[in-house]
């Protein structure tokens, strides 16, 4: 058995550490997404359909049977990897699945790196924020100060030059054409993970809505935002065990 972490943007693995502690186990594989704390390989074209081929390639290399979680754009790599390939998985998990319903709308910061000449600017602008000022925004937000750091760190050209194909090639109506391919796919056992206070993902309401059209179990974290693994790694090891012992009945 493997239990597979994707992580999204703009962090690293680091910030799955709080909740690896909790869980304990010895069979964890953390992934990193090229450009986001891994390096880049040469002709990488940093789309969304780059990054499901590079998870495909990743997991046909990892023992199975496979339990796969992803956090924002590592929770929409894998809501994609399981409407596909299915075969490659036991389980998934994803705490963005409110992104794939027809009325989700991109945040704010999504639709800037979505518009040529704007996204640039903007990752040009992260990119001269010093190292401090980083790390105590992502603190802020809900990071850890380790996980803050990493992401700082890895904050440089390579994350910047991914971010902006990423988001471009996300522009809708893909997400919900996404959505699609899941809902009418071989079907793994699915959690979806709604935290009430995670402003980028369209709310509870969606996540629910989307829990129901992938046949999905659902575990609400009230009170908890974006960086749930980080803010209460306690809770969020307690559902990943729950689901995960579900499987075996």
């Amino acid at each position: 058995m493997s239990l597979v972490f994707v992580h999204g943007v703009p962090e690293t693995a680091a910030i799955w550490q709080p909740l690896l502690r909790e869980l304990g186990r010895e069979d964890v594989v953390t992934l990193s997404p090229p450009g986001f704390g891994a390096p880049v390989p040469e002709g990488f074209g940093a789309t969304a359909e780059d990054y499901h081929r590079w998870l495909v390639a990743e997991l046909e290399r990892i023992d199975g049977p496979i339990d796969l979680v992803g956090h924002d754009w590592g929770g929409i790599h894998v809501l994609i990897l399981a409407a596909r390939r299915p075969d490659l998985i036991r389980s998934w998990c994803s705490d963005v699945a409110g992104g794939f319903d027809p009325d989700y709308v991109w945040h704010d910061l999504a639709q800037r790196w979505q518009t040529p000449g704007v996204g640039e600017a903007v990752v040009a602008e992260t990119a001269a924020v010093p190292f401090d000022k980083q790390v105590a925004g992502y603190v802020g937000l809900g990071m850890t100060t380790e996980a803050a750091e990493a992401s700082a760190r890895a904050n440089g050209p390579e994350m910047g030059a991914c971010i902006l194909p990423l988001y471009r090639s996300a522009v809708p109506p893909a997400p919900v054409n996404w959505g699609l391919e899941l809902e009418q796919a071989e079907r793994r056992p699915g959690l979806v993970i709604a935290a009430t206070e995670d402003h980028y993902v369209g709310g509870p309401e969606l996540a629910h809505r989307s829990a129901v059209r992938f046949g999905a179990q659902e575990a609400r974290l009230d009170g908890l935002g974006h960086w749930w693994m980080m803010q209460d790694p306690k809770r969020g090891a307690a559902v990943l065990q729950d689901f995960h012992a579900s499987l075996e009945d």
